[in-house]
C-alpha cells in the first residue's frame, strides 16, 4: 500500500474513532446524578418492599426460601438465602440501605456499587415472583455501572482525590451502558412494530382503559382518546428511532432525551407499573452530555442559582473531607485492580461477541428459509431456543448470567408486548367455611363475582402484589405458587376470623375492553378462568359455586 493511501486510511480510522468516542462519552456530572438516582431507587425500593416484608420475604409468608430456590438459577447468588430468620433478613434489608446511602454520597464508590449490585441481585432472587422488567433493567444498569467512575464528581471520593475530575468518560463500559438502554428501547419498538394496533395508534386508548393499571392522572387522560392516539404513535416512533440517542449529539440529543424523559414522567403519573419509569429515567439521563451542563450553567447564572451553590459547596466539601480516607495497599494494589477491571470488562465483551456470533450463525439460515410455513418471528424464536439449549458455550454463559442476574430477556416486551393487553383483570377466590358459608377469601367479602373495587388497582396493597398475582395466575396447577398462597389464606382466615376454611377455589375474571367500553365497565364481556382448587388441611379440593 502506498504511503498516501496508508495515511488516508489511518486518518479515516482516527476520524471514526473520534466520532464514536464523542457519541459514547458520558459526562462525569451526569454519572454523579445517575449515582445518586440509583442509590435513591434502592432505598425507595427497600421501603416499598418492607410493606410486604413478612408476606413476601420470610418463611412465614407465601414465598419460603425453598420455593424461591426452586425457581431461580441453579447457582443463583443471594445473601438472603443464607438464613431463614426474619430478624437476620430484616438486618440485611437495613445493611443494603446503608450501602445505598454510601453510594449516594459517593464514599468508596466502586466498593459501594459492587456491594449494591450484589444485594440487589440477592433480593431479587429471594423472591422471583414479584419482579418486572424494571428489576431486570435496574440490575443490568447497575452491573455496567460497576465499570464506570461514578464517584468522579460531587462525592466524598472526589474531595479525597484532591484533583480536577475528568470532564467525561468514553470507553467500552460507557458504550455498553448506553447500548443497554438503546437495545431495550429498540427491541421493544421492533416487537410493537409487528402489531397493527400499535402502528395504527389504537394501543394507547385501549391500554388506558385498564382500571387494574391506570391511576392518578390516568382517569383524566382516558377522556382524551385522540390525544392518546397521537401520544401512543409518538412513543412507538421514539422506540423505533431510539438508535438516534447514540447518533445525535448536542442539543438535538438533548431534545430526544427530553422526549423520553417526558414519556417516562407521563407513565409515572398515569400508569401503575412499578419502578420502570424511574429506572428508565435514570438510564436515559446518561445520554446528557456536556452541552446540557453548559446550558444548565447559563440558566443558573441568569436566575442567580450559581451564587447560592457557590456558598454551599465549600461547606459540603468540609463535611466530605471528614470521612476517613483509608487506602488498601500501594501502587502494586492499584495496578492489580486496574488490570482486574480491564480483564473483567474484556471477558464480558468477548463473551457478548461470542454469544451474538453463535446466535446470528444459527438464526440467519432459519430466518431466511422462505420455504418454511412458520412466520419469521416463530422461526427466529425457535432458533434462539435451540441455540441456548444445544450450544454448550452459550448454555454456560446463560447459566452464569442468570446466576448473577444479568441475563438479557429474550425480548423487551415492556408495556404489553406486540399486542397491548385489552383485558382488565381481578381475582375472586370462592371459599367455604366450616359453617357452610361461602366467601371470597382473596377480597375478604361475601362471595360474589362482581368487581371488588370500582378502580381495580385497589385490590392490591402494593404494585408488587400485582406482579405476584401474575405469578399465581401463571402457576395454576403446574407449580406450588398458588398452593402456598392457598395454604396461607387458610391459616390467615382462621387467625383473623375465628372460623376455619374447608376449601378454596381461585378464579381470574377478565373483562374485554373495546373502544366502546373503555369507560363502561358494566357492558364489558367477562370470562372466568379457574386457576387452582385447594382443600384446607386434610380436606379434599372441591368445586365451589362456579361462576355463571
Amino acid at each position: 500500500m502506498r504511503p498516501s493511501a496508508q495515511s488516508a486510511l489511518l486518518e479515516s480510522s482516527h476520524r471514526f474513532r473520534r466520532a464514536l468516542e464523542r457519541r459514547v462519552r458520558i459526562d462525569t456530572r451526569t454519572l454523579a446524578v445517575f449515582r445518586v438516582l440509583v442509590g435513591v431507587l434502592i432505598v425507595a425500593d427497600l421501603f416499598l418492599r418492607a410493606r410486604n416484608f413478612s408476606y413476601f420475604y420470610t418463611d412465614d409468608g407465601v414465598v419460603p426460601r425453598s420455593l424461591a430456590r426452586e425457581f431461580t438459577a441453579e447457582y443463583a447468588l443471594s445473601v438472603y438465602h443464607l438464613t431463614t430468620s426474619s430478624t437476620v433478613i430484616a438486618a440485611l434489608f437495613i445493611l443494603q440501605g446503608l450501602i445505598a446511602l454510601q453510594l449516594i454520597v459517593g464514599y468508596k464508590t466502586r466498593v459501594a456499587t459492587v456491594l449494591s449490585f450484589l444485594f440487589v441481585v440477592s433480593l431479587d432472587h429471594h423472591n422471583p415472583f414479584v419482579l418486572s422488567y424494571a428489576d431486570t433493567l435496574f440490575r443490568l444498569l447497575l452491573f455496567w455501572a460497576i465499570f464506570l467512575p461514578l464517584g468522579e464528581r460531587w462525592s466524598v471520593d472526589a474531595v479525597h482525590a484532591g484533583h480536577n475530575p475528568r470532564p467525561y468518560v468514553a470507553n467500552v463500559a460507557s458504550a455498553l451502558i448506553l447500548g443497554q438502554m438503546v437495545f431495550m428501547y429498540f427491541s421493544n419498538g421492533l416487537i410493537k412494530s409487528q402489531s397493527a394496533v400499535w402502528t395504527s395508534g389504537d394501543a394507547a386508548p385501549l391500554v388506558f382503559g385498564l382500571d387494574e393499571m391506570t391511576f392518578l392522572l390516568g382517569d383524566i387522560v382516558r377522556g382524551f382518546p385522540t390525544l392518546l392516539e397521537y401520544g401512543g404513535l409518538l412513543w412507538f416512533y421514539m422506540l423505533v428511532g431510539s438508535w438516534l440517542l447514540l447518533v445525535l449529539r448536542g442539543r438535538p440529543r438533548m431534545l430526544l432525551v427530553g422526549l423520553f424523559v417526558g414519556g417516562h414522567l407521563a407513565f409515572a403519573l398515569t400508569v401503575r407499573i412499578g419502578a420502570f419509569p424511574y429506572v428508565a429515567l435514570a438510564g436515559v439521563l446518561l445520554f446528557l452530555q456536556g452541552q446540557f451542563w453548559t446550558d444548565a450553567n447559563t440558566v443558573a447564572r441568569r436566575v442567580g442559582l450559581d451564587r447560592r451553590l457557590a456558598t454551599r459547596v465549600p461547606s459540603l466539601s468540609v463535611h466530605a473531607a471528614r470521612f476517613p480516607n483509608y487506602r488498601l495497599g500501594g501502587e502494586r494494589v492499584r495496578n492489580v485492580r486496574a488490570y482486574a477491571h480491564t480483564a473483567g470488562l474484556g471477558i464480558i465483551v468477548v463473551t457478548i461477541l461470542f454469544v451474538m456470533g453463535l446466535l446470528l450463525f444459527s438464526v440467519a439460515p432459519i430466518a431466511l428459509d422462505s420455504d418454511s410455513e412458520r412466520s419469521i418471528e416463530e422461526r427466529v424464536d425457535s432458533a434462539i431456543e435451540e441455540t441456548m439449549d444445544e450450544r454448550t458455550g452459550v448454555t454456560q454463559v446463560e447459566l452464569v448470567a442468570s446466576s448473577i442476574g444479568i441475563d438479557q430477556p429474550m425480548g423487551w416486551g415492556v408495556f404489553a408486548g406486540p399486542d397491548p393487553r385489552t383485558t382488565d383483570r381481578y381475582y375472586v377466590f370462592p371459599a367455604e367455611t366450616e359453617d357452610g358459608e361461602l366467601v371470597d377469601a382473596y377480597n375478604e367479602r361475601p362471595l360474589t363475582y362482581e368487581r371488588p373495587h370500582d378502580e381495580l388497582q385497589n385490590q392490591y396493597d402494593t404494585y408488587r402484589e400485582r406482579f405476584y398475582m401474575n405469578s399465581v395466575r401463571r402457576g395454576g396447577f403446574h407449580n406450588d405458587v398458588p398452593v402456598l398462597l392457598a395454604d396461607h389464606l387458610c391459616a390467615q382466615w382462621a387467625d383473623e376470623h375465628g372460623d376455619e376454611l374447608v376449601a378454596i377455589n381461585m378464579y381470574l375474571v377478565s373483562e374485554e375492553i373495546t373502544h366502546e367500553t373503555v369507560d363502561d365497565q358494566s357492558n364489558r364481556e367477562r370470562t372466568y378462568t379457574e386457576i387452582y382448587r385447594h382443600g384446607c388441611g386434610d380436606a379434599e379440593p372441591t368445586v365451589l359455586a362456579p361462576p355463571p
